[in-house]
């Protein structure tokens, strides 16, 4: 069956940083953008960031611009988050996601089809 495994989550101090991987197997990364998702407690699943197929584009959320970078390699069937300046309010599950098609068409859920499991981040305020 088709996986997405996250990785990478943490406690880290206010200002800090983590970098998430997320593989995929069972299926060719590359054909499709992949999406970064998150949800705090309480709230609802939000858009983190999203990279198409062959990584030339990428889309953020304003919340993370200028902190985050979605990068993937095709070859190892992986893409990341490097997150850095972390905040408490960037605390909860990160999830990673395959979009339905190549391209980023934005960060709305119903975008894409496979999820993975999550991976908890943890910023104490």
């Amino acid at each position: 069956q088709l996986q997405l495994v996250e990785s990478g989550g943490g406690l880290v101090q206010s200002g800090g940083s983590l970098r998430l991987s997320c593989a995929a197997s069972r299926f060719r990364m590359d054909y499709y953008a992949i999406g970064w998702f998150r949800q705090a407690p309480g709230k609802e699943r939000e858009g983190v960031s999203c990279i198409s197929s062959n990584g030339r584009s990428t889309n953020y959320a304003d919340s993370v611009k200028g902190r985050f970078t979605i990068s993937r390699d095709n070859a190892k069937n992986t893409v990341y988050l490097q997150m850095n300046s972390l905040k408490p309010e960037d605390t909860g599950v990160y999830y990673c996601t395959r979009a339905s098609r190549s391209s980023c068409l934005g960060l709305d859920p119903g975008l894409f089809d496979y999820w993975g499991q999550g991976t908890q981040v943890t910023v104490p305020s």
